[in-house]
């Protein structure tokens, strides 16, 4: 049986031709019983003829709808001519009308419509029903009307529940289409995200093994104590910088994140501390104070935070210049928290912040901005009056609506 449904479904024009070669042997073998009979009208010559040009109708109805729906018309105007009276093959008039109403074009489905209710009409006017009153004859009218009617009707049907499919794919495609977009936006902003995290975690602690890796090189003869210290230093270093590379590279592999959408483990504020210690290890200065009353902070907002605190630090190290300190502050607000971190060094040209360092491949300034944007705080940044450069930022509790 599915054998069948698919040829049917893939022949149409096939299956069509063998019900018109039924058709026609019916209306051939209808009228060879009617010929002689007193009430026939027409010869049998003509019948067959209009006979075969309507079976044709049946044939070509999918491939041609609206010249077929003409020569239907044509037709059967030839037979009000011709004096043949209705036969079996009339009932591809029938057909035509609902193939227009379902797949012609709207001017031949409103023509098919006019002539399914005027052919009933002009049939009974050619061939009247004999011994019948006239509100008989009115009533054979709206009899052979109504299924010209209903086969119009349902075949309108069709062509409104196949628009509605067809709207319906197209709309499911659309969506489809979106989500592939949605998609690549958000792969795009992880491995921004992603980006961002390598670079705060690359550039920091490779800061800080260079200076600590000079100042080895430097004592290396003179205080071997300090020189054991720095390479203590930098392999402590080292390591941490591997464990955040392999926490980042193990995500991108697994795809694994909190609810939240950040990374876990992730630093927080707590770690800020060790952070400024890391600092003062290396032969930066720091002074870190912290105000009000320390509590829980969002995920987002504590990262934000520590990788403020680092690239600050960072940018510090690299354009700072010899004998430079800095200070670091957190401030806890009732609606959100506070950073200021402030260094005294001679300072560089603001756009190697933003670029996030001399070769301008970093993020800099950028990121921070873009991590800050993202938890919906703000952020101000450049030299000090004095000397220096200054970075402050305020992070809410609650992103902005």
């Amino acid at each position: 049986m599915q054998r069948l449904y698919d040829f049917l479904r893939r022949h149409p024009t096939g299956v069509d031709s063998f019900w018109a070669v039924v058709l026609f042997g019916l209306s051939v073998l209808s009228e060879a019983n009617l010929q002689g009979t007193p009430a026939h009208r027409g010869s049998l010559a003509a019948a067959v003829v209009v006979s075969a040009v309507l079976c044709v109708v049946v044939a070509l109805r999918r491939r041609f709808p609206e010249p077929m729906l003409l020569l239907a018309l044509a037709t059967g105007l030839a037979q009000l001519v011709l004096d043949v009276e209705t036969t079996v093959a009339d009932f591809a008039l029938l057909v035509i009308a609902y193939t227009v109403a379902t797949m012609g074009t709207r001017w031949a489905s409103r023509l098919a419509l006019v002539a399914s209710f005027c052919a009933a009409t002009m049939a009974q006017l050619r061939w009247p029903a004999e011994h019948s009153s006239f509100f008989g004859r009115v009533a054979i009218v709206v009899f052979q009307t109504v299924p010209f009617a209903l086969a119009w009707v349902l075949g309108d049907s069709m062509r409104t529940r196949r628009a509605y499919f067809a709207q319906l794919e197209e709309r499911a495609a659309r969506l489809e289409k979106e989500r592939e977009a949605q998609s690549k936006v958000a792969v795009a902003a992880e491995r921004a995200r992603i980006a961002r995290e390598l670079h705060d975690v690359v550039a920091h602690n490779v800061s800080v093994m260079v200076v600590q890796a000079d100042g080895a090189a430097y004592v290396l003869d003179a205080a071997p104590d300090q020189a054991r210290k720095a390479l203590e230093t930098i392999s402590s270093t080292g390591r941490q910088a591997l464990a955040e590379m392999r926490r980042l590279l193990g995500v991108l592999r697994t795809g694994e994140h909190q609810e939240g959408g950040e990374y876990v483990p992730q630093p927080d504020v707590e770690q800020i501390d060790e952070l400024v210690e890391q600092c003062r290890r290396s032969g930066l200065p720091v002074d870190f104070k912290v105000e009000g009353t320390p509590r829980p902070l969002p995920s987002g907002v504590e990262l934000t935070a520590y990788r403020i605190v680092q690239e600050a630090l960072t940018n510090t190290r690299k354009h700072g210049g010899p004998n430079t300190g800095a200070s670091v502050r957190l401030v806890y607000f009732d609606d959100g928290l506070g950073l200021l971190v402030e260094d005294d060094g001679k300072g560089a040209p603001q756009e190697l912040y933003e670029e996030g360092g001399a070769d301008g491949r970093g993020h800099g300034l950028i990121g921070m901005r873009e991590r800050v944007g993202m938890v919906g705080g703000t952020l101000d940044a450049g030299p000090r009056p004095g000397g220096g450069f200054r970075i402050s930022a305020l992070l809410p509790l609650k992103p902005a609506h």
